[in-house]
């Protein structure tokens, strides 16, 4: 059996995840492909509890090394328990969100360092990358004005951070698209939803049966 295909889909708050996520996996499905559709921290039972951990209560509810620690946590119980059976089993797995969330928001924002994230994520989770991650990316007066529409102003304890925190976070996305060029596509997520549709599907050129 041949094996499964892996993506990521990335970005920062309000650049329309879901709604691609949704998208992108109907696109395949027409075309005969077996998709699961996972998240995260998420995705097993074990990595939705502690997804409620880090998403839940006051901001400084964890330290920068405590929050990435819960995070690994997830991603390994993810990893295991889901997304390498599906993979096993010839499906294609989409990840609202992956490791490079976790280089963007723990590592660069926190200031935690990318060498030490991706550590945590070879103990964990062996290291496994997607075949293709891709990053809807918005600019930041468009993004926080989706994210009041989206959220009412009642933001999860890492949605609701700063501004200056999520200007970071947007940097390092684009920083390892740069430095990942390879498997990490940056998309322009300020069109309509039916262009970045188009878009994310051009990009998985190659990956897609003939």
């Amino acid at each position: 059996m041949r094996e499964g295909v892996f993506i990521s889909i990335e970005g920062g708050e309000g650049a329309g995840k879901s709604t691609q996520i949704s998208a992108l996996a109907a696109y395949l499905r027409a075309r005969g492909i077996d998709v699961v559709l996972t998240r995260e921290p998420g995705g097993t039972e074990g990595a939705e509890a502690i997804r409620n951990l880090l998403l839940g209560g006051a901001d400084d509810r964890w330290g920068k090394a405590g929050e990435a620690l819960l995070f690994a946590a997830a991603r390994s119980d993810h990893v295991e328990k889901l997304i390498k059976p599906a993979l096993a089993a010839g499906k294609w797995v989409i990840s609202d969100r992956y490791v490079d969330s976790s280089r963007a928001y723990q590592g660069a924002s926190l200031g935690l360092g990318d060498a030490d994230i991706m550590t945590l994520h070879a103990i964990g989770s062996g290291g496994l990358l997607p075949q293709r991650t891709l990053v809807l990316d918005l600019p930041p007066d468009v993004a926080a004005q989706r994210l009041q529409q989206r959220d009412a102003g009642v933001s999860d304890r890492i949605g609701g951070r700063s501004s200056e925190f999520h200007a970071k976070v947007r940097a390092a996305f684009l920083q390892i698209a740069e430095q990942e060029q390879e498997r990490v596509r940056i998309i322009n997520a300020d069109e309509t939803a039916e262009s970045v549709t188009q878009s994310l599907v051009a990009e998985l050129s190659g990956l897609l049966p003939e």
